[in-house]
């Protein structure tokens, strides 16, 4: 006789899990980037009577803590993030329109871009979806971004993080063209600045005049957390 969980295949059916060994299968689901069967584990959590942003906060952002770590350490490499965070995108999918009509807030809001010259976006493209995995809003304004099209979208979402990436060393002084207009505007101080990409340093990022250099997407999400929270803390 087949488990009760599973069909004759041995397929794990969701739906006949209790939560919490659904939200265990969740984070495996994630894990291998599975988004169909993330998909169906939020709706079933939802016709439960679970909360929008208890199922972000349990299932996915927990899930998405999982791969990043496991990032960090070499154990997962970039396309199996970039199929973990898609599932999450799934997710997150049936998710967004929930907690935009109950009023909840996100981690936090991010604005990230590849500066003016410069058309690789693979690595900032990990840095929004694993910010979005652990639970922050994310404006990606794409690759070639002048210091024009960066402060338009500041004044437009008035985000708590501006992200910019390059991964060339002709295009890496634009970043402090960005900074420095900012200074000009006044706006600097509004805004915590975190900057990323192959040929970048931390010395580097200290002498453009931003808040943080990340050398990988995992960092950029564990640097922004605590970024947030610190300001939002002396706010």
């Amino acid at each position: 006789m087949p488990n009760e969980e599973t069909d004759e295949q041995g397929e794990i059916i969701l739906s006949d899990l209790p939560d919490d060994e659904l939200v265990k299968q969740m984070h495996d689901d994630l894990y291998d980037g599975l988004a169909e069967e993330v998909k169906e584990g939020t709706n079933i959590l939802l016709e439960r009577g679970w909360k929008a942003d208890k199922v972000l906060n349990e299932a996915l952002v927990s899930g998405m803590t999982i791969v990043g770590i496991d990032f960090r350490d070499g154990i997962l490499f970039v396309p199996e993030v970039l199929l973990a965070a898609n599932s999450m995108k799934a997710g997150m999918a049936i998710l967004r329109p929930i907690l935009v009509s109950t009023g909840a807030k996100p981690v936090g809001k991010m604005v990230i871009g590849t500066v003016k010259g410069d058309i690789h976006d693979i690595g900032k493209n990990l840095v929004g979806m694993m910010m979005e995995g652990a639970g922050f809003e994310v404006i990606n304004l794409g690759i070639n971004t002048s210091v024009e099209k960066y402060l338009e979208a500041l004044k437009e979402h008035r985000p708590d993080i501006l992200g910019m990436s390059a991964l060339l060393t002709t295009t890496m002084p634009y970043m402090k063209v960005v900074i420095d207009m900012m200074k000009e505007e006044g706006i600097r101080s509004e805004y915590i600045v975190m900057v990323g990409g192959a040929p970048l340093n931390e010395e580097f990022g200290k002498e453009i005049g931003a808040d943080a250099y990340c050398r990988d997407a995992a960092t950029a999400v564990e640097t922004a957390k605590r970024l947030v929270a610190e300001r939002r803390a002396t706010a």
